[in-house]
């Protein structure tokens, strides 16, 4: 038995310097390990993170790409509701214009209207006061004078047509204070009251407006 022990120590003498060896290295090679392993996780850390603010700044120029966007229909809207109101301000200028114009056409000639309106007045007083039975064939210059007078008359009234002035002769009408002016009240005899019984001076329209109002005499309740 002692001889057998002696020969187990024999044998396992050569191989103590190799285990103390494996055994003051195996600490460096567990440490390298561990580095390795956390040196993966940082990397793996490292990567999530940078993906993770990949995913972030995306988002974050989206919004800021909303945000101009909406900036800009804002504007957009703005400048769109001024361009209609320009235009509509520019058509409501242009109607007002033509209108002006137009009224210009139409009323332009108001002003020497009324100055005929005295001559054609003068011409219906000169043949009013001739005479009816003064007009004879054996009084031929008065008679042509009176002819010349009351075809000068039509002539102008014709003028006046044409133009757009029209007579005014309300006898027998209801009064309008619009085209007509009351110079007396008067009870008057089988004729309805607010009517007019009288015309002291005719009127005239110019285009469907009164250009001066005739002058009349209405009739009131008794």
């Amino acid at each position: 038995m002692a001889a057998v022990a002696q020969c187990v120590r024999g044998a396992l003498r050569p191989r103590l310097p190799l285990l103390s060896v494996a055994l003051r290295t195996s600490p460096r090679l567990l440490c390298a390990a561990t580095q390795q392993k956390n040196t993966g996780q940082n990397l793996e850390e490292d990567q999530s993170q940078s993906q993770n603010e990949q995913k972030v700044e995306p988002s974050s120029a989206e919004k800021l790409l909303a945000e101009e966007k909406a900036k800009l229909e804002e504007q957009l809207k703005d400048v769109t509701d001024k361009y209609k109101r320009a235009l509509a301000d520019a058509e409501n200028v242009r109607q007002r214009s033509q209108k002006l114009v137009e009224e210009a056409k139409l009323y332009g000639i108001q002003s020497f209207c009324k100055d005929l309106l005295e001559v054609a007045d003068i011409l219906e007083k000169a043949t009013e006061s001739v005479p009816k039975e003064e007009i004879k064939d054996d009084n031929p210059h008065l008679k042509s004078l009176y002819e010349g007078l009351v075809m000068t008359e039509m002539q102008i009234q014709k003028v006046f047509k044409k133009h757009g002035l029209i007579r005014l002769d309300p006898v027998g009408a209801k009064f309008d204070p619009y085209e007509h002016e009351a110079l007396f009240h008067a009870p008057v005899e089988g004729q309805e009251p607010g009517t007019i019984a009288l015309v002291s001076k005719i009127g005239y329209k110019l285009h469907g407006r009164t250009l001066r109002p005739a002058l009349v005499g209405v009739v009131k309740e008794a």
